[in-house]
């Protein structure tokens, strides 16, 4: 019986396309959807961020695999400072693509309770000097990004008047960058002057993106190539998405372990222990979209989420079943079966409790297929790994439904953490989160 969570597909031939007719080939591909990268999250539109004060251009302080990173700064002085006084780094999160920090501020700064300022005014107001730190490329390596991450710390406490600490942090992925940058600070004794560590909705154990999904981008690609540009499968593919999630598949016909299947996952788990794991300095604090109690979003595992059939042609794909071995998440058929994939030993993440992403609502979308709304949003974050659960990154599965409400101190990493009061979407903000960070800050 197999022990470690895996995925096994049966195709009929070497690549899916061998085995069909063009006719069948463009009615999969139509099936399918779009071009497009799936999965990338479209940027805030709702209103008009206002000019930064101060925009810094960003370089990398060192390469990493050869490749330098760049990034951009928006600098947003507190209200009655002239310069630089006492800086508040965001880093932006997991996407495809260059940061749009326009949107970056419209998203953390929406309207979340009526007739109250949006999280950046509040900070503002508070005095603090709110940075938004964006990556030319947010889908390259954590490494890379990190470097540029501490080339912004660095020109924070150049610029910064007086001696008041830093507080640093990110969005989803900018949390894991910021953690991994201020902990490589840290071992090479660089003074990072970082007195407070937060991370909103970071998935310090690992993110989830179904595994059936992953290879239907990874099959239409290999259906129907893009012509110019990236294809459906370019954000899962990226360095950032093989070192953030737990599970990944290289392909659509890859069989095997799923939480080793990349490299990059394991050599930046390594790296990231070998810089300390955590920035030791700093108060370190955790924000969760998900709810603490262990009650997910209700999605019943193995329920079929798309069951289309046309003609001789069937294309199913299912919320995440429970453990198990060999339970099916999707099947293409045309006549007889052309593709099914089976997941061994993987835990129903779908429906667990944390941060949320509408995954399924935009294949489906992408796909021109109706989708229940219940069904449109999974578990992306799970609050286990948001407020960093002391787990092993490959073994903590068990734990998504874990209560969180009387949480050990010495089960979790961080120093202080506070989950949404229901499963919200990931790195939305909400009363619960804003009012509990704010007050955080406020205390120093």
């Amino acid at each position: 019986m197999s022990q470690e969570p895996r995925i096994d597909v049966e195709t009929k031939a070497q690549g899916i396309e061998g085995t069909l007719t063009t006719d069948q080939i463009q009615r999969i591909a139509d099936a399918l959807g779009r071009q497009g990268v799936w999965f990338a999250t479209p940027p805030a539109r709702d209103g008009r961020a206002p000019r930064a004060d101060l925009v810094w251009d960003l370089v990398g302080d060192r390469p990493h695999e050869g490749h330098t990173a760049t990034g951009r700064a928006a600098v947003h002085l507190a209200e009655g400072h002239t310069a630089l006084a006492r800086p508040l780094i965001i880093a932006d999160g997991f996407n495809y693509g260059p940061s749009d920090l326009d949107a970056l501020w419209l998203h953390l700064n929406a309207p979340y309770q009526n007739n109250v300022p949006g999280l950046l005014d509040q900070l503002r107001m508070m005095g603090f000097d709110v940075v938004l730190l964006g990556f030319d490329e947010r889908h390259t390596h954590l490494q890379a990004n990190a470097a540029v991450a501490v080339t912004c710390v660095l020109r924070a406490i150049e610029e910064r008047r007086g001696d008041d600490p830093l507080v640093v942090g990110g969005v989803s992925m900018g949390g894991m960058i910021t953690r991994y940058a201020l902990a490589r600070m840290e071992s090479e004794r660089l003074d990072h002057q970082t007195d407070k560590y937060f991370s909103y909705d970071t998935p310090h154990l690992g993110a989830w993106i179904p595994l059936v999904l992953q290879q239907l981008a990874y099959l239409h690609e290999s259906i129907q190539p893009a012509a110019d540009g990236p294809g459906q499968a370019a954000l899962i593919r990226s360095p950032a998405a093989q070192q953030l999630l737990w599970a990944w598949v290289e392909n659509e016909t890859y069989s095997g372990p799923v939480t080793t299947a990349s490299s990059l996952r394991t050599d930046f788990l390594d790296d990231l222990r070998r810089v300390g794991w955590f920035p030791m300095r700093p108060y370190k604090l955790g924000l969760a979209n998900g709810i603490g109690n262990g009650t997910g979003p209700g999605l019943p595992p193995g329920t079929p989420v798309f069951d289309l059939r046309h003609d001789s042609l069937q294309l199913t794909a299912r919320i995440q079943p429970d453990l198990g071995e060999l339970q099916n998440v999707g099947t293409v058929r045309f006549g007889g079966p052309v593709w099914t994939s089976a997941t061994s030993q993987v835990a129903a993440f779908d429906s667990a409790p944390g941060g949320t992403l509408d995954s399924w609502g935009r294949v489906a979308d992408a796909m021109g297929l109706p989708i229940d709304d219940a069904l449109r949003a999974g578990c992306f974050v799970p609050v286990v790994s948001a407020v960093a659960l002391a787990r092993d990154p490959f073994q903590w599965q068990p734990e998504l439904y874990r209560d969180l409400s009387d949480l050990p101190k010495d089960e979790t990493f961080l120093d202080a953490f506070c989950c949404d009061l229901a499963n919200s979407a990931h790195g939305s903000v909400s009363p619960t989160l804003v009012e509990w960070f704010l007050e955080q800050l406020a205390g120093w």
